[in-house]
Parts: C-alpha cells; structure tokens; sequence
C-alpha cells in the first residue's frame, strides 16, 4: 500500500484512494497506475488516446474481442450474447462513449462500448 498517494492527474483531487493495483480519484472517477503516470502522461500529450477492456487490457485496431455481458439491439428480438467473440476491431471517437467500430456476423456493422469486451 502506497502511504502518500498522488493527487489525480486529470483534477488535480488530493482524495485519490487505491483500489487493487489501481489508484482512483473519487471527484473524476479518473484511474490510473501509479508505476505508468509518467509513462500514460507522454502517451496523452502526443495525442495518442489510450482504450481499455473492462479488465484493464489495452487494445489495438485488429484485435479480437469477447463481449462479456448480454448486450439489447434495436430492431432484433435476441440481442448479443455474452461470450460473443468480435474480430478485427477499430478504435473510433464515437458518441456516448462507443469506441469500437466492429462487425457482428448475424448483426453487422456496429459500435461498441469498451467497457463491455474483453480482450480475447
């Protein structure tokens, strides 16, 4: 346990706490690793944006991924299964937080939040 964490990066908050490897800060709900600031700060200054998994991996474009909860689609009477695997995947800006553009055999093209795939 860190006895002296930092202040959050993106708010500059002094509550941050640390939650497993991670260190959190409760006013943003900003995450980060406490090893990589230096490292994540470089990467965010060239303009790179930096996409993760809901367990913390860093994707790529061409990546697979598994959907790992049971997602509803418009128009579809069954929607996406967890478990669903996604091939060749691309890292988009897209609206309300969609920032995988991918294609779902069955559904199509689509977009999907990172916060619901993990990296297969």
């Amino acid at each position: 346990m860190i006895e002296n964490l930092p202040p959050c990066p993106k708010c500059s908050c002094e509550y941050t706490y640390e939650m497993n490897a991670l260190v959190v800060c409760p006013e943003c709900g900003h995450e980060w690793v406490p090893a990589e600031g230096g490292a994540q700060d470089e990467a965010s200054g060239s303009g790179e944006r930096i996409v993760k998994d809901v367990v913390g991996n860093v994707l790529r474009d061409g990546d697979s991924v598994t959907v790992v909860k049971a997602l509803k689609v418009k128009g579809s009477p069954s929607g996406i299964k967890a478990g669903t695997k996604v091939r060749n995947i691309r890292l988009i800006d897209g609206v309300d937080g969609h920032d995988i553009d991918c294609r779902i055999e069955g559904f199509g093209a689509m977009q999907l939040k990172s916060s619901v795939v993990k990296k297969a």
